[in-house]
């Protein structure tokens, strides 16, 4: 049974705040799925993501080149972007399934529709706009949900 987590950041920089937490708890190995509309706020979590993890420098959304390894303070981080992909045979040649579960974390954006071929050892994360919760003219607080699937996910959770 699937073990979740549910939050909500009122700002870019409460949702960059929620990644660097998520960011100092994740351990070499550790998959994230990041689900979430366009403009949801997939990459300002990955960015919290990476500083959590001691990365230093800009973190972009890898839409075009399709991943970005970040060098990390203890291990390096992996940053997909699959917006582009729609096709599972298409993932090989993405270098994805050399770096799932291996020394370092894989953030994986727009990576839903391959779950099958991820595997379970992963942890979705839901990145949602809360139009409706929105003041007029503020930016609207996001819901992040996240769901784990292992044991390691859940610990991940519990962490958290």
């Amino acid at each position: 049974m699937a073990v979740e987590r549910r939050f909500v950041t009122g700002s870019r920089d409460q949702t960059i705040a929620l990644g660097e937490k998520i960011g100092r708890a994740l351990e070499a190995g550790d998959v994230l799925v990041l689900t979430g509309d366009l403009g949801a706020g997939k990459t300002q979590l990955t960015k919290g993501i990476a500083a959590g993890m001691g990365v230093v420098g800009d973190v972009t959304s890898p839409t075009f080149t399709i991943e970005m390894v970040y060098e990390g303070a203890e291990m390096p981080l992996y940053h997909f972007d699959l917006y582009r992909l729609d096709d599972p045979d298409q993932l090989e040649d993405t270098g994805i399934f050399d770096v799932l579960g291996a020394d370092g974390v894989c953030s994986i954006e727009w990576g839903e529709q391959f779950a099958e071929e991820i595997g379970d050892a992963r942890v979705d994360v839901f990145v949602t706009r809360l139009e409706d919760e929105a003041a007029p003219g503020e930016e609207p607080p996001r819901e992040v949900r996240l769901v784990a699937h292992d044991a390691r996910g859940e610990a991940l959770l519990a962490a958290l």
